[in-house]
């Protein structure tokens, strides 16, 4: 019963609104000791050359009545090929600079970022030309430490590795 009134907050909370609401994963492992998050690029040609300040963790809308949790969990798997298993720590929303507020949460794995198989979209290109070109919705990703990540990472979104490094120290495991 408590189960079902705090889904339904959230879903008042998520579609009551105009705001867009969107859930991701953010990934992190320690490699020789140092934190590494996985951050994913947005595929398409508006994305192609910008590097710093574009890269997201693998995140996506929230399907009315769908589990901000299990919308994560999809998104990760259909913008990735991977479907992270363990302790997912839910971090506080963050809102990026468009409005749309992203609900995060960490969880410990590890992933092959070069082998990648990202879900597609499709978009006329060039712009006004009538033809459809099919792009991947993340065209790379990669393993950042920390300092990295947030030259890297959305703006909007450098709260929740800021919130991955509270987290950690609480649990004794970041330096």
């Amino acid at each position: 019963m408590v189960e079902e009134s705090i889904h339904s907050s959230i879903e008042v909370i998520i579609f009551a609104g105009m705001t867009k609401h969107s859930a991701g994963l953010l990934l992190y492992r320690f490699r020789e000791g140092v934190l590494e998050v996985f951050l994913v690029h947005p595929g398409g040609p508006f994305w192609e050359k910008k590097d710093l300040g574009v890269w997201s963790i693998p995140k996506g809308e929230i399907d009315k009545g769908e589990d901000p949790l299990d919308a994560a969990r999809r998104e990760f798997e259909e913008e990735t090929g991977f479907r992270p298993e363990g302790i997912f720590h839910e971090l506080t929303p963050v809102r990026q600079r468009s409005g749309k507020i992203v609900h995060g949460w960490a969880v410990e794995g590890d992933c092959d970022a070069a082998a990648i198989q990202s879900n597609t979209f499709t978009l006329q290109w060039p712009p006004h030309w009538g033809s459809q070109q099919e792009f991947p919705e993340v065209d790379r990703a990669g393993w950042f430490s920390v300092d990295r990540a947030k030259e890297k990472i959305l703006e909007g979104q450098r709260g929740l590795l800021a919130q991955l490094e509270l987290v950690l120290q609480g649990e004794g495991k970041h330096q």
